[in-house]
């Protein structure tokens, strides 16, 4: 029998619970602690150690400590240099405390010893437990690598089963609460049934991971440990049941499919991809893609749409707002708005929404014309799509297309490919969440094709009202409605855009702005931009029409208005850098100011020197970017019939000019020039800007009249220009772009134009201000051309 002191220093243990026999290294960091080891070491070594009950709390009290507990001595005390004390002890008796007896310096308690009757120790109930006992224990540690064989023997030379229970459930893997719990228990062969479930329960976790191991080995290559681990792991959580993430996951899944408002087929693909997914290994690479797949599907507005604000009015002022001047444009989507509105109002008159459909199954609901804007940049093509968005109430996106060559980019790509995507639209619908969106395709004119597919061609079935109800995504798979997206196609060449594409679109022209027209616009829209976005206050700067009509015509030349902005933008800028430094307070910009803010002038007219010499002709051109004047120059030298032509001209310009020359020769009795001018000359025609590349037949009348005027030494009128396509008899032929060259030629300062007479119908579409102020002559013959054209000769042959 063990002599257990009456009173005992009591050391509180966290996280750990000391049976008797055991030998246990202690680390004492606590300075209560550190005082009662300092007493321990210095008499008797002997020591109770009694587990917490809340391990968190730094210095517990006697409530805070289980009521059984070991009695130890201590072996060895080692100092640490981080002042903290390591004791060897090992467990010598079970004991109970009875009351407490302090708590300063440290716990001391009145104990007494609490030993198991070690008169069953001969009870054949007993040993049978001890023997089931050894034999379980000898098959735990064969199976299992982390308790050391140097324990089982330790099991096999106890003296008795109560050291032996002790020794075999400190090699345990249990939880405090348990490993206490069996410290209690004060029935030895109750203690013994107790460690026999332990060790079964500890048998059985060390067979079923083996079975698992054997279980992964059997479907992968031994070679692949990381993909061995993922296998053991996963069936780890199948055996416990703890894959309820992944089955959660696919729940959701499955309940957004059915919610979302998928159409049927697209709501089958959706399930039959779903149940593949979740026979599935998650680690294999189809795994990820058929996820990925069905987050495209469940995240995509299916049937989600914005409501339309249908008010006529309303539009009307949002449009005003927002454009100064196109008043058929707007027009035209007011008209498109008004159609759409009547359509909503009276659907239940015309055509009630539950009758029958027709034979298709489809319901004819259209959203009407496909949009597209033509014109030069900077007339706000862009911004009025924005401002149809606005008005119609409906979210607003733009894709740029030029430039785009692959097929994909619209289609999307299949699954099969590594990192596929959905094509541009799915994409945008998904980003926007809504399946009536407005659409602006931007630069629809500048599609390129290659290896890779004609991205124009894909755009039929999008832009096509009878087709996009069933548009199909090559990533989907599944027909999307598309009908109820509103498209607004914008171009700077309408010629540039193939002709299936182009006849599924209404093309609205937008021509360039004149200089009345830029003035409002810049007072109006851009100077209150420039002002806000420079951090100025409107009463700060202030601009006179002389100052932005400096602006346009000499510091600016084009259709739109985007190069003006930028130069009232610097203006703005350099008054900022005034205000802020304290120099002005407010600023007026005047005319004369300008210079003084952007320099020299840019653009003059030159018109005037140019033409004052013979052979010198002033044409007008169409280009991608509005229209412009093109001076032709011809000049004569000795030779023998030689035609150079120069300045990067296309092949209808080349052969314009041949049939001017041939023109020419042909009627030079009529013109009244030698008909021999050319058996000993060569003719040279060029037009400057040679860089950049010219074609087109429009330039006719404008080479004939360069010859003429060289051959006949009559130089041209300084405040004419012309277009027109000539043919060899002589007759003026009708050539497009009427508005836009009359525009440019307006910005030039020409007073008179020559137009073929077939192209009167176009001047319809001149404002007011551009028809007083312009002088317009119609022609048939080119006869016309030259006695308007070229300057008369008075009766001594002089110039009149």
């Amino acid at each position: 029998m063990v002599r257990v002191p009456e009173e005992l220093p009591i050391l509180p243990l966290r996280n750990v619970v000391v049976f008797p026999y055991m030998v246990v290294p202690i680390t004492v960091g606590q300075p209560r602690s550190l005082r009662l080891v300092e007493e321990v070491a210095a008499g008797e070594r002997s020591l109770g150690l009694v587990t917490m009950t809340a391990p968190n709390v730094s210095e517990p009290g006697p409530e805070m400590l289980f009521k059984v507990g070991t009695f130890a001595k201590v072996l060895k005390v080692i100092k640490s240099p981080d002042k903290s004390v390591r004791l060897i002890v090992q467990g010598v008796e079970r004991i109970n405390i009875v009351d407490w007896v302090t708590e300063v310096p440290f716990l001391k308690a009145h104990v007494e010893p609490n030993p198991e009757d070690l008169r069953q120790l001969k009870d054949p109930n007993v040993e049978a437990q001890r023997r089931l006992l050894i034999d379980l224990f000898t098959r735990l540690v064969n199976s299992v690598n982390r308790i050391p064989q140097e324990v089982l023997q330790a099991v096999n030379q106890a003296e008795d089963a109560r050291q032996m229970a002790y020794l075999m459930c400190s090699s345990l893997q249990i939880e405090l609460k348990a490993a206490q719990d069996f410290l209690e228990i004060e029935d030895l062969s109750s203690k013994l049934s107790r460690l026999t479930e332990m060790v079964n329960r500890e048998l059985e976790v060390s067979e079923l991971g083996k079975k698992i191991q054997s279980q992964a080995k059997l479907e992968i290559d031994k070679n692949q440990r990381e993909y061995l681990l993922r296998e053991q792991l996963k069936a780890i959580k199948k055996e416990l049941g703890e894959n309820e993430e992944t089955q959660a996951r696919h729940e959701e899944l499955r309940k957004k499919i059915e919610t979302m408002g998928m159409s049927e087929e697209a709501r089958k693909e959706a399930l039959r991809e779903l149940n593949r997914l979740e026979r599935l290994n998650e680690a294999s690479a189809e795994y990820g893609v058929i996820q990925t797949y069905l987050d495209w599907m469940v995240s995509l507005p299916w049937d989600v749409e914005t409501e339309d604000s249908l008010d006529v009015k309303n539009a009307r002022q949002v449009l005003n707002e927002d454009h100064y001047d196109l008043e058929k444009i707007k027009e035209r989507l007011l008209e498109f708005l008004a159609v759409r509105k009547l359509k909503a109002d009276r659907r239940s008159e015309n055509e009630p929404q539950d009758g029958p459909l027709p034979n298709d199954g489809i319901r004819r609901d259209r959203e009407g014309a496909i949009l597209c804007f033509v014109g030069p940049p900077g007339v706000g093509k862009t911004s009025l799509g924005q401002s149809i968005a606005r008005a119609m109430g409906r979210h607003f996106t733009r894709l740029s297309l030029g430039g785009v060559r692959d097929e994909a980019e619209i289609r999307g790509h299949r699954r099969t490919y590594i990192g596929a995507l959905p094509g541009r639209f799915i994409q945008v619908l998904r980003r926007i969440g809504s399946k009536n969106p407005v659409i602006m395709l931007d630069e629809v004119d500048k599609l390129g094709n290659d290896w890779r597919g004609d991205p124009s061609s894909a755009l039929l079935e999008v832009l096509d009202p009878e087709q996009n109800r069933e548009f199909r995504d090559h990533y989907l798979d599944v027909a999307f409605d598309l009908s109820q997206v509103m498209f607004i196609a914008t171009a700077n060449v309408l010629e540039n855009i193939p002709a299936p594409l182009r006849d599924r679109m209404e093309v609205i022209q937008l021509s360039g702005y004149t200089e009345l027209e830029k003035t409002k616009i810049a007072s109006e829209y851009l100077l209150p931009r420039q002002i806000r976005e420079n951090g100025l206050f409107p009463e700060e700067i202030s601009f006179s029409k002389e100052a932005l009509v400096q602006l346009i015509r000499h510091y600016t030349r084009e259709a739109g208005v985007r190069n003006l902005e930028r130069q009232i933008g610097s203006v703005c800028r350099k008054v900022a850098v005034l205000i802020a430094e304290g120099k002005v307070k407010k600023k007026r910009v005047r005319g004369e100011d300008i210079g003084s803010y952007l320099g020299k002038p840019l653009f003059f007219s030159e018109i005037a020197e140019r033409t004052s010499k013979p052979g010198v002709a002033t044409g007008l051109a169409y280009t991608p970017v509005g229209g412009d004047i093109l001076f032709v120059e011809a000049t004569r030298m000795q030779g023998k019939k030689g035609l150079t032509i120069t300045g990067q001209l296309g092949e209808d310009m080349k052969e314009s000019a041949q049939a001017a020359l041939s023109l020419v020769r042909s009627n030079a009795n009529q013109l009244g020039i030698d008909p021999a001018f050319y058996e000993e000359s060569d003719i040279h025609i060029h037009v400057p800007a040679g860089a950049i590349p010219k074609d087109g037949p429009s330039a006719g009348v404008t080479l004939v009249t360069a010859l003429a005027s060289l051959i006949s030494q009559r130089a041209v009128r300084p405040d004419l220009g012309m277009t027109g396509e000539i043919t060899l008899r002589g007759k003026v032929m009708p050539v497009g772009g009427i508005k836009e060259k009359i525009l440019a030629a307006h910005r030039a300062g020409l007073k008179t134009i020559i137009l073929p007479a077939k192209n009167e119908k176009d001047l319809d579409d001149l404002l007011p201000e551009i028809r007083k102020k312009m002088k317009f002559i119609l022609v048939d013959e080119i006869d016309q051309v030259l006695a308007e054209a070229l300057e008369s000769l008075s009766p001594n042959g002089q110039k009149a």
